[in-house]
């Protein structure tokens, strides 16, 4: 059976696209020059196009037309708690994911905290282990990896801490020491593990424009939910959550257990 026309025509803009003839983050000729170049239907030039939607080659922007999509190299982020020791960070926030991005030869920055006095609800509550509706301060900042937006990270603390004397946890200045070891120091409540949990769902609204992800939610986005855990009289307390999202077309990540090569984990095609 021969190959359905829109097949061959999907094929030919894909090779272009693959070979750089067509640049990532370019428009494609409009439907339009589409038909005139390959004496087409409009159905069989829609049907190209969505076979290279669904591949994730192009993506439709409403009232712009269909563009490239952009390709990432990309970044791995070491999740395990043995990255930076003496900071009190695992991997993948604060001063120890920036020191990550460096050492890969990469370069990073973030955005100065957005600091706000929120209600805690749902998994905010469940794992701050406080009741819904307890005002939490919420320390919200966007990070970036070579001028690229890479990730959002939110880390909401008990009020409680600062009518204990961590009143810096509402500057919206970063804390150079970064705010476990700034609570280690203040409150005594010194960092002695921590839990994951990850997830996936689609990006809400705020996240695609942050992220330049397709509308359609087809590029879906990790969350990470890291509990801090410190040690008190009662026992181990939660004493901190960071909410970290990573959208999944340019993000890895990696954990290690136990004896492993000396040297960074690499990305993999997969």
């Amino acid at each position: 059976m021969p190959e359905p026309i829109y097949r061959r025509i999907a094929e030919d803009l894909r090779l272009q696209i693959e070979s750089g003839r067509i640049t990532p983050g370019s428009q494609l000729p409009t439907e339009l020059e589409l038909r005139d170049t390959y004496n087409a239907s409009r159905n069989t030039i829609r049907d190209a196009v969505k076979w290279l939607t669904s591949r994730s080659l192009v993506e439709t922007r409403p009232g712009q037309g269909t563009f490239v999509v952009e390709k990432f190299d990309p970044f791995v982020t070491t999740l395990s708690g043995d990255w930076q020791e003496d900071s009190g960070l695992g991997g993948g926030e604060g001063q120890a994911a920036l020191n990550e991005v460096r050492t890969r030869e990469r370069t990073a920055d973030m955005s100065g905290p957005r600091v706000e006095v929120k209600k805690a609800q749902g998994y905010v509550a469940d794992r701050l282990q406080v009741s819904e509706g307890t005002n939490v301060i919420s320390r919200h900042q966007e990070r970036y990896i070579d001028d690229q937006p890479w990730s959002l990270q939110t880390s909401y603390y008990p009020m409680d801490f600062v009518v204990r004397g961590a009143t810096r946890l509402l500057e919206a200045v970063n804390l150079d020491e970064g705010t476990v070891k700034y609570l280690g120091e203040t409150l005594q409540l010194k960092q002695v593990g921590f839990r994951d949990l990850i997830a996936v769902r689609i990006p809400d609204e705020n996240e695609a424009k942050f992220f330049r992800l397709p509308e359609d939610g087809r590029i879906p986005v990790f969350v990470i939910l890291r509990t801090g855990f410190a040690q008190a009289d009662e026992g181990l307390i939660p004493f901190r959550l960071t909410e970290s999202v990573f959208p999944s077309d340019r993000n890895q990540f990696v954990v290690n257990a136990g004896e492993v090569p000396n040297r960074l984990g690499s990305s993999a095609e997969v």
